[in-house]
């Protein structure tokens, strides 16, 4: 029962609040007196549709899932294989190393970058300069500012679903290892009719909180390029953020925050639905 009552207290409630708040064209005038509040309908959802910076930070938002996503997972899966081989020494301090990303502190970790990515004096630059390619403006040019802020975000995220991945690996008995070698399957083969199929559950779990998790992006572009050069980098999360606590139109912020949760939503359910008819 007081798990129930905390529950409803601080989470049922506010998500009502606020889902009351999209509906009304509350703003900074409203914190003074909540009888300003003009209830609106869907009249902030229908606003969204008709604005294009809100389509620009979905199709900024969906760019980073679709294109990170997949390549932290890739990235993630490479490095548990080998995490987990027998043959590796110092596997303790390896893997130490892949997590180290993941509780190093953002902004410490954006300033840092941010030297990396320095158009004169990064560490970018100087390897393109060894190879006769002139320099890159990674944040300030918008062809470069999204895939430089993925970049981040996969060296930051990887080793949490390294961890993940190499959970699930230990869980596969090495027994079927030894019957396909003695089969002859190659190291390739082992990986692709062993590890895959029984990692597919891994693999789905690790999926989904990817997406949900890449859904929410925001420190990453909030610290490094405030969502420019022209928006290039403007994402769901940073547009609420900017339209709920820089220009106080909390109504229309809350109309975002209850789009994007119909996304995580789909993203949610797809999920669940294949899990459903895979053990069908």
């Amino acid at each position: 029962m007081p798990a129930l009552v905390t529950l409803a207290l601080f989470f049922f409630l506010p998500v009502l609040a606020a889902f009351l708040m999209s509906l009304t064209d509350f703003d900074i005038y409203c914190l003074a007196d909540v009888r300003r509040a003009r209830f609106v309908l869907f009249g902030q959802y229908i606003r969204l549709l008709q604005d294009p910076l809100f389509w620009r930070a979905t199709l900024n938002t969906a760019y980073f899932v679709l294109v990170g996503g997949p390549l932290t997972i890739l990235l993630a899966l490479m490095a548990s294989l080998i995490l987990n081989s027998e043959r590796l020494r110092g596997a303790r301090f390896f893997r130490l190393a892949v997590f180290l990303p993941v509780i190093t502190n953002m902004v410490a970790v954006a300033v840092t970058w941010r030297y990396l990515y320095h158009p004169h004096f990064g560490l970018f630059n100087f390897f393109l300069r060894k190879v006769g390619i002139g320099p890159v403006d990674w944040l300030g040019d918008p062809r470069f500012a999204m895939p430089a802020i993925i970049l981040l975000a996969i060296w930051k995220n990887f080793g949490y679903h390294t961890l993940i991945f190499l959970a699930g690996l230990q869980t596969i008995p090495e027994d079927l290892y030894s019957a396909a070698r003695l089969d002859g399957a190659s190291w390739l083969q082992q990986h692709l009719h062993v590890t895959l199929p029984l990692l597919s559950r891994t693999l789905g779990f690790v999926t989904v909180i990817t997406g949900i998790g890449y859904l929410q992006l925001f420190a990453e572009p909030y610290v490094m390029t405030q969502g420019g050069p022209l928006n290039a980098t403007l994402s769901l999360v940073l547009y609420l953020y900017q339209q709920g606590f820089r220009w106080w139109r909390m109504g229309y912020s809350a109309s975002v925050a209850f789009v994007l949760f119909a996304f995580m939503l789909a993203i949610g359910s797809a999920s669940f639905l294949r899990r459903r008819r895979e053990s069908a």
